[in-house]
């Protein structure tokens, strides 16, 4: 299944570094969020995108999880020659990894 059935995404940029939180629609399903997507999973996802590094930070009070990525806007938004490389874009792609339903 995709994180969209089960998550939302919100995002903010600045200069070259994107933040990406991914939100459970279900509380109950944070611990599965928090289990499968890792910031290597994340790196690996934007590959091709995101030249820098990747880092999680986990809000369990919140039901999200926040990256940060590095190097994700072709320079900034300011100097980049990609459509809406940021923001929207950024956390749309995101929602499109894959994890396993709820019985794999």
């Amino acid at each position: 299944m995709r994180l969209r059935a089960i998550a939302h995404s919100r995002t903010g940029d600045k200069g070259d570094t994107a933040n990406v939180s991914l939100i459970a629609f279900d509380p109950a399903e944070y611990s599965r969020l928090e289990a499968q997507v890792t910031a290597e999973r994340v790196r690996d996802h934007f590959a091709g995108i995101v030249t820098g590094g990747v880092v999680r930070y986990a809000l369990p009070q919140l039901g999200t999880l926040n990256f940060v990525m590095r190097g994700a806007l072709g320079g900034g938004v300011t100097r980049s020659l990609a459509l809406d490389a940021h923001g929207k874009g950024l956390s749309a792609l995101l929602l499109d990894l894959e994890i396993p339903d709820a019985e794999g």
